[in-house]
């Protein structure tokens, strides 16, 4: 494992009430002290430089522990969702980084998915696992990329604790008091959702006793002459939760059929099998016509070759594979179907479908509920020291503009929790914590002049405030497309960045130009910048900026032209003879802002109004 430097290690668990333990450390003159009533032990060893790795002995006089290959560094919390989640085997270049992933001082320890409806003592599982190429295809690749620029400039052994979860809300990392909740109504809501859980899987254990050989070997199941006899029907389009398949994740197969003319088959076809949660690999008789990895909500629609075809009887096959949350073909019926070469689209109906490995638990919603998280993956780090937080979380609070709102106040809340818990062990500074903001995505959800995502990216700026806080801005290395853009190691390179100034107080270029305040003059805005940021630039090279928009007294924005002059951005637009706003980035795919400075650092969105 990697413990903290500089800080003292806490050592602590349960043993026989009464029993005295010994801790010893590094060849250190162990430490005692005697568990209370009920059997549990805390004791603090001295705080130590970088070093080892070292050995570490625990003694309750029955059964001593020993553990070995103990290094001191530093400590890094990694949570959030999906793209905090997301690992190196499904980023960009995965060959090359895997094979880079070389460093044995590089660790991470992944906290497994899981709930409690009130604060844990003890993790649900996990243990520490040094970068090598064998392992470093699951490691989080935001998380690992910043840890090897740490490594670079540290020299020091890196720790991260991986404590993430797809898809959650910020509400589900925060304690109870925090949100203003009652904690026992909460726990008995967590009660209430064990109970239904155990009700849901009954149907899905019933329906998977059909086939007690799983896992399987699918091999062959694309087959066009394939016995089908023992699958089973489904609706299309559903996620297979909604058909009797709940808490089900992992590997399942669709089957139908469709018939062409001679002449339909000759000209070729195009297949929508609609949107697949998460992966597919779609086949028609046999010949693989489409592959789609990791877009959750993507219409497939694959064209299919004369080769392919038949006259009469085709057969389609999907393999569909989900990582978590819902899973199976889904989306809206008019987009599963075949369409003959200038015909009209057909409907594919009488799908038959059979899993061939899958896992059962349903954990997929409690990353919406609050507390359900915090209690069971982070209360239990305590008092575990930490040198940091890096945090890339949002996209699930963005749903709305009111939604995107009230996470003005919850991060800022989620902070301050999170720092006090790891302050009450000892006098430590604030905790440095540093984020993601939202990248570019195109999300559906603007609407005219407002968007979600703006809105929940301006409350992520709003909260460096913070003392020890800083922002990696993602808006230009994002992928209007893909949720979860490839590009993982920007990320960790720029959250780099804001470590090495808010934690290792290294003075260097870390964040983009920041706005300090807008004067309007005339028909023109101009938007002074602070000098923290450096030197304005444009992304291309030029003094043409793009992104901006201006507003008048009715409040309506119009795309405007700006330009680099005299260290300020000047805005106009022929449309605002008076501007009274403007905003820049104001969308939930700012693709074409291209403001930057010199160090290729991107400027956040921002906007004047408070509109």
């Amino acid at each position: 494992m990697v413990v903290q430097r500089d800080q003292p290690v806490q050592v602590w668990g349960r043993a026989a009430p009464g029993a005295r333990v010994a801790v010893g450390f590094a060849g250190e003159v162990p430490t005692t002290t005697q568990t209370d009533e009920n059997g549990g032990w805390s004791l603090q060893l001295p705080a130590r430089t970088a070093g080892g790795p070292y050995v570490m002995r625990i003694d309750d006089g029955t059964q001593p522990r020993v553990l070995r290959d103990v290094l001191i560094g530093d400590v890094w919390l990694a949570s959030g969702q999906s793209n905090m989640e997301w690992p190196i085997a499904q980023s960009a270049d995965p060959e090359a980084e895997i094979a880079r992933a070389t460093d044995p001082q590089v660790r991470h320890f992944k906290i497994p998915k899981s709930w409690a409806g009130t604060p844990q003592e003890q993790l649900a599982g996990g243990e520490w696992v040094a970068s090598s190429p064998q392992a470093a295809a699951r490691f989080s690749a935001v998380a690992h990329f910043f840890a090897r620029d740490l490594r670079k400039v540290t020299g020091v052994p890196i720790g991260i604790i991986d404590s993430t979860w797809g898809g959650s809300r910020i509400e589900a990392w925060m304690d109870a008091p925090s949100q203003g909740l009652d904690e026992r109504a909460l726990a008995e809501q967590a009660s209430t959702l064990r109970a239904a859980d155990e009700q849901a899987l009954v149907q899905t254990r019933r329906n998977l006793a059909r086939w007690p050989a799983l896992p399987v070997d699918d091999a062959g199941w694309n087959a066009p002459g394939l016995d089908t006899s023992a699958w089973t029907p489904i609706t299309v389009p559903s996620l297979w939760e909604a058909t009797g398949w709940n808490g089900m994740d992992g590997v399942a197969w669709y089957r139908t059929t469709f018939t062409l003319t001679a002449a339909e088959a000759a000209a070729g076809v195009v297949l929508g099998v609609g949107r697949i949660d998460d992966s597919d690999t779609t086949w028609v008789n046999g010949t693989q016509v489409g592959e789609t990895r990791m877009q959750y909500n993507q219409p497939r629609r694959y064209a299919v070759p004369a080769s392919a075809l038949r006259k009469g009887v085709n057969h389609v096959a999907v393999r569909v594979t989900d990582t978590g949350g819902g899973g199976g073909i889904h989306g809206e019926a008019v987009e599963v179907f075949v369409q003959p070469g200038g015909g009209a689209p057909r409907a594919l109906a009488d799908w038959s479908f059979r899993p061939s490995n899958v896992s059962v638990a349903l954990v997929d919603d409690k990353n919406q509920h609050p507390t359900l998280l915090y209690n069971a993956m982070i209360h239990p780090l305590q008092p575990y020291a930490l040198r940091g937080v890096i945090w890339y979380q949002g996209e699930s609070n963005a749903n709305t503009v009111a939604d995107a709102l009230r996470y003005r106040r919850q991060f800022p809340a989620l902070i301050e929790q999170w720092r006090a818990q790891w302050r009450t062990q000892w006098d430590a500074p604030s905790l440095p914590f540093l984020w993601v903001q939202l990248a570019n995505f195109s999300s559906g959800t603007d609407r005219g002049d407002e968007s979600p995502w703006a809105t929940l990216r301006e409350a992520q700026s709003m909260t460096l405030w913070m003392p020890g806080t800083a922002q990696a801005v993602a808006i230009d290395i994002g992928d209007p497309s893909d949720i979860h853009p490839l590009n993982k190691q920007e990320v960790g390179r720029r959250l780099a960045l804001a470590a090495r100034h808010v934690a290792y107080s290294e003075a260097l270029p870390f964040h983009g130009p920041v706005p300090q305040y807008t004067r309007f003059e005339g028909n023109a805005a101009h938007v002074e910048f602070g000098t923290s940021g450096g030197t304005l630039a444009v992304r291309g090279g030029g003094t043409r900026v793009h992104g901006f928009a201006l507003a008048g007294t009715d409040q309506v924005f119009h795309p405007a032209e700006a330009s680099l002059q005299a260290g300020r951005v000047v805005v106009r637009s022929a449309a605002v003879p008076r501007p009274m706003a403007v905003r820049y980035g104001w969308s939930d795919n700012p693709a074409d802002a291209d403001l930057i400075n010199t160090d290729q650092l991107p400027a956040s969105p921002f906007r004047s109004d408070a509109w």
